[in-house]
């Protein structure tokens, strides 16, 4: 019997979930379909520019399981730009970094199955930045506060850390 896949944790969710090449009717097009855990870890490795381990504690999945769900976003994306196709962005076994784990770990920033030191080993400390991924708008972090629970005050988007 096959394990149950775990949920991975987005901290994005993204706000455009459609990407069509221009002069091409929506009829005639062919779509790849993108799964939201899999747009994570592109958003995270090749636009946030983090580390692979790093990537994969924030999703509260293994390096190697990062590695792959990487691999597959990048040959969808590729496969879409070089032939033409649309790109979908939906699906996936995925839960907001809100709505994962209890409400003590969740306060704490902790994912489960992760180590318990401090913030679960990604502590950025009480002072720094919260950052909306939408419109720029930074406002500074208030401690025992997550940005991820913050809404942007510009455009409502979820805050992440900076």
């Amino acid at each position: 019997m096959v394990r149950p896949r775990l949920f991975r944790r987005v901290g994005f969710e993204p706000g455009v979930t459609y990407f069509k090449p221009r002069g091409i009717g929506l009829r005639e097009l062919e779509e790849s379909i993108l799964t939201v855990d899999e747009f994570e870890a592109v958003r995270l490795k090749d636009l946030q520019g983090m580390e692979q381990e790093e990537s994969a504690r924030k999703m509260a999945i293994s390096q190697p399981t990062f590695h792959r769900l990487l691999l597959s976003a990048r040959k969808k994306i590729a496969d879409a730009i070089v032939n033409g196709k649309a790109i979908r962005i939906e699906g996936g076994q995925y839960k907001m970094a809100a709505q994962i784990g209890s409400g003590r770990e969740l306060r704490r920033g902790i994912s489960p199955g992760m180590g318990r030191g401090r913030m679960g080993g990604q502590a950025a400390g009480p002072v720094g930045e919260c950052a909306c991924p939408k419109c720029g708008n930074k406002v500074s972090h208030q401690r025992g506060l997550p940005c991820f629970e913050r809404k942007c005050p510009k455009c409502g988007a979820m805050m992440t850390r900076e």
